[in-house]
This record gives C-alpha cells, structure tokens and sequence, in this order.
C-alpha cells in the first residue's frame, strides 16, 4: 500500500503531485460557494450566520446564542480533568515563553546631520482565530493561535468555533481559551465565520487579522477575504517528511507517518531514506499499525494516495527532494543531523534526532505548530507574534540633511514626472 520508489525523475513527479493535491477538479466551484458566502454575511449579518450554520452544521439557535456565555465557559472548567487542565497549562506556559523571545524590538538609529531612521512595531487592535470544531477538538491550536497574539500585545482576540451536537463546544477548547485570556467565543464556522471576522455582523466584531487552520472552505475564504484582513497562510492538508538513514527506527517513522495520515484523508506522508532494508521494513509497520488503528479508513487513504517512500543514493539527495517539497514538518532521523539542516532551505519546523517527533512540536515544545503547507515553507513562515504585529518606519530630517539630498531628489522627481514631489524639497529649501 505504501509506494517505495527508487528512480529519482519519478520521486520528483510524485513529490509535485502530492505538493499540488489540494487543487482538485471541483475548486472552482468551491471558490464561487465560498464567494457567495462571503456576499451573503456582508449584507445581512448574523441572518445569513444562522441560515448557514442550519444549513451547514445542522444547528438552530438565535443571535444572542452566538457568542458562548459565561455560565458555559465555567461549566468548561468543571468537565476537564485535571491532568488535562495541567497539560494545558504546562502547553500554554511553553508557548508562551517561546514566543516572548520572539517579539521584535523597536529601534532608532541617530545618523549624520541629524537624520533619524528607525523602526516601530506596534500590535494590531484585534485579532480572529479560527478553531476547527465538529467532532474533532484542538485546544493545542487554540494556544498556538491565542498566546503570540496575547505577547503581541493584542488588546481584542475573538474566537470562532463550529458547534458540535445539541450547540455545545468541547469543554477542552473552552477552558484552553480562557488559559490563554480569550474573553469572546462565538459558535459558528466555515467561510460564514471568516466572512463575519472581516466584515463584522450585529454580533462578532470585525478584526484586523484572521489565523487559524480549517477546511478547504475556510481556507478559500481566507484567500478571499484577504486585502481587507491580514491573515496568517493559505494552509492545505497536514504534512510530514521524514529524512531517516539506517540508524532509524522503522517502527518510530511509521509511527511518524501515521501520526500526519491520521488528521485528514489528505494528509501527506512522506520518507526519504538511503537504506533500502530501511525502506521496506517502514512500509511493513506502517501496515501492521493500520489494521488495527482506530481511524483506520481516513488513515488509509492518506497512506494510499499520499503516503510514498524514496530510496536515495545518499542523504544530499534527500535534502535536495526535501527542498522541492518544501514540507510543513521536516524530520531528520539520522545519525548526524546537523550536518543535515545547513542543507535545508525550506521547512515550517525540523524536528532533529530520534527523540523529536514532530508530535512534540504539535503540543508543547514551544514553536507554533500554525505552519505553512503544500510548499508555503518556501516563501512564508511559522505563525508567531510577527503576525499579529506590523512596523512603521521612522524617519526625521535636519534642513541640512534636506539640502545635502535635494539634488538627487529633484533628478528623480523629473525623471518620474512629478514635479510635485520636487516642489515639496524646493519650498522648503527657499523659505529657510
């Protein structure tokens, strides 16, 4: 069931076919329903909130009903245990200080004549995070999302989550937002929640930027909703590529591999290796672990359609393939791997060494899992408080500093046919 190939044209060939496999037949009309979504929350609001989350969740309830109330938020905490609520808190605490070592410093730099440049990082007034709901919960996302914003400096975070049965929201989810100082919960998902985020209805308050993962629906809706919001990436399916030679683990990489498989029918596994035994031995485990895997058939088809294992001449090789996919997580299960990462250009995360699932990296390592994926990594990064900041430079000139400058500014003022621009430098020049 999982392909081994061995001639690199065609590693190559399967590497792109995965990479590209969230562009399918029916995107087109996905784009046209999410446009119409989007349409539709712009003009009537929480009316077409409710219409959709009928239509779509199969839940009824009223505006008022939208945002989750106090009495629900401390009910949440009675239904965690307490292991769970530790581990959250232990989850919140890592990510926290991670991203506190991120956060970008302003600066001014004094130069000749009294010119003044610089650098000011200031947080935007809100933020929307998304939360996959229905019968999966991620509180871990939830503290991906939540806490860089919080380090920010990020006065307004707003939250949105589909309802599951009977209208509820999975107390882990609840409870992982108030750890991370989340005050607005509102239950609705899909393109309608992006679609009110960056509009805003009666209810949900318009934000500046949109984060979070979701369902090719809602990623549609963050491409289009984006120029009026910011918003974190286009994010498709999960995704692992794993770098293993013969010090490996076969039964720790197939571990590996299905640990991705089993989030979406669409996730991607992927092993390079230089050891062919190595290669065969993975795809056995890999088989033995999904008869009886409790998410056996989602699994499976991931595994099927975009699981693959290539063998390769020697490791170069293999970063070099890595670099083409570009992959969401990237581990390097080999006996030297540092020699490995200077040959990397392109991963959201890289777990190094035998003892780093990529699992740790989901959780409570620190960095945000919130990656790029299906080759974002070649152009964009992991989310964290950048993306919640922006900067605005500083500049002030002396009249001295103005005059030594005017000559080269009224060449290129005349070159562009502005003359404007030029009188702008030349006024004030003759006044003083």
């Amino acid at each position: 069931m999982l392909r081994i190939v061995t001639q690199r044209t065609e590693a190559e060939s399967e590497i792109k076919r995965i990479c590209d496999r969230i562009y399918d037949d029916q995107m087109i009309h996905k784009e046209a329903t999410v446009t119409e979504i989007i349409q539709t929350v712009r003009r009537k609001g929480d009316t077409a909130l409710l219409h959709y989350t009928s239509e779509f969740d199969g839940q009824d309830f009223t505006a008022a009903e939208l945002r989750v109330s106090g009495s629900e938020l401390d009910a949440a905490y009675q239904q965690v245990k307490g292991g769970l609520l530790k581990a959250i808190e232990m989850a919140h605490q890592r990510i926290e200080e991670f991203h506190k070592m991120r956060v970008p410093k302003s600066w001014v730099h004094f130069g000749n004549k009294d010119v003044v440049l610089g650098k000011r990082y200031t947080p935007v007034d809100a933020a929307g995070i998304y939360i996959p709901g229905g019968k999966a919960a991620y509180p871990s996302t939830v503290l991906m999302n939540a806490v860089p914003a919080k380090v920010a400096g990020v006065k307004k975070i707003v939250m949105v989550t589909p309802p599951g049965q009977e209208r509820t929201i999975n107390p882990a989810i609840l409870v992982a937002a108030q750890v991370a100082g989340v005050e607005e919960i509102y239950r609705v998902g899909g393109a309608q929640a992006i679609a009110a985020l960056a509009y805003g209805t009666e209810t949900i308050p318009k934000v500046d930027v949109i984060t979070g993962p979701g369902n090719i629906y809602v990623t549609l809706a963050k491409k289009q909703v984006f120029g009026r919001v910011g918003i974190d990436s286009i994010a498709g399916p999960s995704e692992v590529l794993i770098i293993a030679d013969a010090s490996a683990n076969p039964t720790y990489v197939a571990a590996d591999m299905l640990a991705q498989a089993e989030h979406d029918q669409m996730a991607a596994s992927i092993l390079l290796t230089n050891d062919s035994r190595l290669a065969n031995r993975v795809s056995e485990e890999v088989n033995r672990m999904l008869e009886t895997h409790p998410r056996r058939m989602m699994t499976e088809k991931a595994i099927a359609h975009y699981g693959l294992i290539v063998v390769v001449d020697n490791l170069k090789t293999a970063a070099e393939l890595s670099n083409q996919f570009a992959p969401e997580h990237l581990e390097l299960e080999v006996e030297e791997p540092w020699q490995l990462v200077d040959l990397i250009r392109h991963a959201g995360a890289i777990f190094i060494g035998h003892s780093t699932p990529e699992v740790v990296g989901d959780y409570l390592a620190g960095p945000n899992h919130t990656l790029p994926t299906c080759g974002g990594s070649r152009y964009s990064s992991a989310l964290g408080v950048e993306t919640f900041l922006k900067h605005s430079s500083l500049i002030q000139y002396s009249h001295e500093a103005l005059k030594e400058v005017s000559g080269a500014i009224a060449l290129l003022t005349e070159a562009e046919g502005l003359p404007s621009h030029g009188d702008s430098v030349n006024l004030r020049l003759k006044d003083q």
